[in-house]
């Protein structure tokens, strides 16, 4: 089944809010195996790029896992979705990652890396560190202070 990334938060003077993908963007998740209910003890990372091959299988995912605790292999697929924005003043919540998981459930995303946004004067802000939720900045066009607050992610079929 098919769920998705979604990010919220209130965002003053700046608009289309999301990863920066060159070189590419690594999303990092915590994890727990759907056999056993174990929860892996370190974060994993995935890229929009990276495809690696699903054994005894012919396909191939974005993250091939083999749990610890009882052995089960998962992989997880991940995707841009149709028409991605990324989150803009005007959206309350947008999807940022279709994810489709099998064998292993991702329970967290952790917002670690650069991310971009471009003021409402164009200004093109490249490393966004919003890892803590929050961040400001100021925008030399605009002439005013620019920022993004309140981030909440979740992991979601709807």
């Amino acid at each position: 089944m098919v769920s998705h990334l979604f990010v919220s938060g209130e965002l003053n003077g700046v608009s289309g809010l999301k990863p920066v993908e060159n070189p590419p963007f690594e999303y990092r998740f915590k994890i727990q195996c759907t056999a056993c209910r174990e929860e892996h003890d370190k974060e994993i990372s995935i890229n929009l790029l990276e495809k690696h091959e699903i054994q005894g299988s012919r396909g191939e995912a974005s993250f091939v896992f083999k749990c610890d605790f009882c052995g089960k292999q998962s992989n997880v697929e991940i995707s841009l979705p149709k028409n991605y924005t990324g989150l803009t003043e005007d959206s309350k919540r947008a999807v940022m990652l279709d994810i489709e998981a099998r064998g292993v459930e991702l329970v967290e995303f952790i917002p670690v890396g650069n991310f971009e946004c471009v003021s409402e004067q164009g200004t093109k802000f490249t490393e966004v560190d919003i890892s803590e939720g929050e961040w400001y900045d100021y925008d030399d066009n605009a002439g005013a202070e620019v920022s993004i607050t309140d981030l909440r992610w979740e992991i979601s079929k709807k």
